[in-house]
């Protein structure tokens, strides 16, 4: 008697054959075979399902984008044209109509003649480049574009689209053969201040009738500085700042150049500010005491309230000449704020104070600041303005408050009154209709311009 026992491996695990044979002799033998098939069969619906599902989502996958190419493609006419072909050809062939079976395939003719006009557009290589990247409000902005033929085969005739702003630059594109390239000048207007965006270019290629339409952009974009204009005011050293500055403080210090009084040493003075003929008088050290003068720290208070203004016009003018100021103390080498209103939420208007400080570091940066400089209808009134900017800044001392016409002369008062108590307030009123006025009231001096240029004017008179 022989036994004999053998295990077969089945795919992935999932079956087991068991093969057992017992043999007596040669007249007889038993044989016993089990399987175990449930496992395979599991495996089998596995596969299949996965298979299934890779189908489906390869269907789904292909779908979306014929569904998309379509949407990008075909342009609300030639879904008319579509739609009216498809139309036509069931209403041949359901009612034997052969004028409507002509037509129908007349139009998915048309459509095909169509579809050579979209190639290319990968082809093209865009380069646009602008000469300035920084420019004053009114100059025309030069730019160059080149498109080059990089494909193999002749680019037929297309377009380049190049959003400005809110405008759009359409350039027409010639036949261009393989490794040609079509140059072409640009020229932007900036008639206002602000951030204008420039491009990105968009390869447009249609058919002549616009049944179809294919686009390509490219990321290359630019954004343009508009500064706002400016004078050219006098140096913050001469006229009414010079008047103003050395002035003495009502603030006491140790070191300075106004004398206030005599009083007894005390540990911690400095032995350079010993008075010797009062220490001799009176047999106790006794030291100098100064009133301290004003120094060079400037601030530019920028009204931006859209209720503070008769029109826009005015708020640019009055952006013109708070810039106008922080530029020239920057060269200056001035301590300076400049400082802006922000934008309140109504819901807590009233109850939440907030200003906004612009970056001066140079001339360049406190002008891109200002391109970003809007007029709101919720924000604080120009005389909350002041009160944070004096508590934020320490050491201002003389003030400059650029407002509208629409502000008055007891809120420019008050706004005054806001500032700390050895600051000098001087208020820029901007009304085009006015004339060029310098006025004193009290502590307060104001300047009235109808235009930038009388800035500079007033700037050189003095403040008595």
């Amino acid at each position: 008697m022989a036994k004999k026992t053998s295990a077969l491996p089945s795919d992935f695990g999932s079956s087991r054959l068991t093969h057992t044979s017992t043999a007596s002799g040669f007249l007889s033998r038993t044989q016993t075979q089990t399987y175990v098939s449930s496992l395979r069969r599991d495996g089998v619906l596995v596969r299949i399902v996965v298979w299934w599902m890779r189908v489906w989502q390869a269907g789904a996958t292909g779908v979306r984008r014929v569904w998309q190419w379509l949407t990008q493609t075909i342009t609300t006419a030639g879904l008319l044209i579509v739609l009216a072909a498809t139309a036509g050809l069931l209403g041949g062939v359901v009612f034997g109509w052969v004028e409507w079976i002509v037509a129908g395939a007349a139009a998915w003719v048309l459509l095909l003649l169509c579809v050579p006009f979209l190639f290319g557009a990968n082809a093209y290589e865009v380069d646009l480049s602008m000469r300035d990247a920084r420019v004053v409000a009114g100059t025309d902005v030069t730019g160059n574009i080149v498109v080059k033929n990089r494909g193999r085969g002749v680019a037929l005739p297309g377009r380049i689209d190049i959003p400005v702003g809110d405008g759009l630059i359409e350039l027409g594109v010639p036949l261009l053969r393989p490794e040609r390239s079509f140059a072409q000048a640009l020229t932007i207007a900036t008639p206002r201040r602000g951030v204008i965006p420039v491009g990105p270019a968009t390869a447009v290629r249609t058919d002549p009738i616009g049944l179809l339409r294919r686009e390509r952009s490219w990321a290359d974009r630019h954004h343009l500085f508009v500064h706002p204009r400016t004078a050219a005011i006098p140096s913050t050293s001469a006229g009414l700042i010079r008047d103003l500055e050395g002035s003495p403080t009502r603030e006491l210090v140790d070191s300075d150049m106004s004398f206030h009084a005599i009083r007894e040493y005390v540990p911690g003075d400095s032995r350079r500010q010993i008075h010797w003929k009062s220490t001799a008088k009176t047999g106790r050290l006794m030291v100098r005491q100064f009133e301290e003068s004003r120094r060079s720290r400037l601030a530019v208070v920028l009204s931006i309230a859209a209720g503070e203004y008769a029109d826009d016009d005015e708020f640019e003018l009055a952006v013109s000449a708070a810039a106008s100021l922080g530029v020239q103390a920057v060269r200056d080498n001035r301590d300076l704020d400049v400082v802006t209103g922000a934008e309140v939420p109504e819901m807590v208007r009233g109850r939440m104070r907030v200003i906004h400080s612009l970056a001066v570091s140079s001339p360049r940066v406190l002008l891109d600041e200002f391109t970003g400089v809007r007029s709101l209808e919720h924000t604080m009134p120009i005389e909350e303005v002041c009160r944070l900017a004096g508590e934020a800044a320490q050491g201002l001392s003389i003030v400059f408050m650029v407002c509208g016409s629409q502000v008055g002369l007891q809120r420019l008062r008050q706004a005054a009154l806001a500032l700390p108590m050895d600051a000098a307030a001087i208020a820029v009123i901007c009304d085009e209709r006015a004339q060029p006025r310098l006025q004193s009231f009290g502590g307060l001096t104001v300047m009235t311009i109808g235009l930038l240029d009388d800035l500079p004017g007033l700037m050189l008179r003095s403040a008595t």
